[in-house]
């Protein structure tokens, strides 16, 4: 387990880093919030400690730009504030955990493993892929390939073939894929939905033997079934 600790305390930053070495752990000790920010965007860290009070940038600062900047590690504060306000304010900033000082090495320990163990674990039935005939979605590089040929899509085409896939061999209406793909919860009588359809298919079926995205008469879309 790869820990990122910011902590101002240097005491304190060289017991935790030298606990967690000795329970064949790595530790990444930085002093101030701002240096701790930027090493936790250069990535590769399983686990943050954040404490709270930091010189340059406090912790909740810290760990509330890096939410809003996708950072989907697990993170625990540690701080001196112990009051159910400052723990309410520590979990809405965006940690996953908090733990008071002064605190139980173990215990913290403990804390960080369930933490990297829940992170680490996928999801049962998780979908990491799609694939209908020849075409396969990659849903983690959003990337699409059928046969040998990749497959460029702009978001909103997408959106519309990532739903489409994930209803293969099924009818979509066009009151699905304006609610489900544009968001629309009435139909706003444009032709956004045929021309998005005519640009997918395009460059899904165009220079392939199999035609894969149909229209269904009077019905809607059906992806890999005949209509």
């Amino acid at each position: 387990m790869k820990v990122l600790l910011i902590e101002d305390d240097k005491d304190v930053g060289g017991f935790i880093c030298a606990e967690l070495s000795a329970a064949g752990h790595s530790c990444v000790h930085k002093h101030n919030g701002e240096d701790g920010l930027r090493e936790a965007l250069c990535g590769g860290h399983d686990v943050l400690v954040v404490d709270r009070m930091l010189p340059l940038m406090d912790g909740l600062t810290v760990i509330k730009t890096l939410r809003d900047g996708g950072f989907a590690s697990p993170i625990i504060v540690l701080s001196a504030l112990a009051d159910v306000d400052d723990r309410v304010r520590g979990l809405h900033s965006g940690a996953d955990d908090y733990l008071t000082k002064p605190f139980s090495f173990v215990e913290l320990l403990a804390r960080l493993e369930v933490l990297h163990r829940r992170a680490s674990t996928p999801a049962p039935n998780t979908i990491t892929s799609l694939t209908v005939g020849d075409m396969h979605m990659d849903l983690l590089k959003q990337e699409v390939v059928r046969g040998e040929t990749k497959i460029t899509l702009q978001p909103r085409e997408y959106k519309l073939l990532e739903y489409l896939m994930r209803h293969a061999g099924q009818v979509v209406t066009r009151a699905m894929l304006l609610e489900h793909v544009w968001g629309y919860h009435f139909d706003p009588q444009t032709n956004v939905i045929d021309v998005h359809v005519s640009r997918l298919r395009r460059k899904i079926d165009r220079g392939f033997d199999t035609e894969l995205l149909l229209t269904v008469r009077g019905a809607g879309y059906s992806l890999g079934a005949q209509a």
